[in-house]
């Protein structure tokens, strides 16, 4: 049984966006799959187009960077830094839009368990109102829904 679609958005205050998920997977896959370049690739683009890169050095002071080719021809690209990691419980990151590399967000990426599924709660923080509202009316919901979905089938592929 997956939890497609079920990706909870929530505004905290003026500067966060909360996303909490389940899903029908134990924690450690969940997080393998999160940050698994190989396994990445499989599942971030959502249905929005192909992923070309995955760098990952999960490490406190390492890097992240994902690019994909959307689907209408033009690439998106995030990169990021850790700044703390705790395995299978938490990270917390950086993360820049390539398109606005002068706007820098926060992620707290937080995954739970209980009766072997795992929530996963993701605490975007901004830097203020104007660009936290700007993305969410960028429609990254329906890119993550699809994501988010798609990162289920991964962690219940590693079974």
């Amino acid at each position: 049984m997956t939890s497609s679609g079920t990706a909870v958005v929530t505004l905290p205050n003026d500067t966060q966006i909360l996303i909490t998920r389940e899903f029908d997977a134990p924690r450690h896959l969940v997080y393998k799959a999160w940050t698994t370049p190989e396994l990445i690739r499989r599942w971030w683009s959502g249905d929005r187009g192909e992923v070309t890169v995955v760098e990952v050095d999960l490490r406190v002071g390492g890097t992240w960077r994902y690019v994909m080719i959307a689907n209408g021809g033009f690439e998106v690209a995030f990169h990021g830094e850790y700044r703390e990691i705790v395995t299978d419980e938490r990270i917390v990151s950086t993360e820049i839009f390539e398109a606005m590399p002068d706007e820098v967000a926060v992620n707290t990426h937080t995954f739970t368990e209980e009766d072997r599924r795992t929530t996963l709660t993701i605490l975007v923080q901004h830097s203020n109102q104007a660009i936290r509202d700007a993305h969410i009316a960028s429609g990254m919901e329906g890119g993550m829904q699809e994501a988010m979905d798609h990162l289920e089938q991964v962690a219940i592929s590693l079974r």
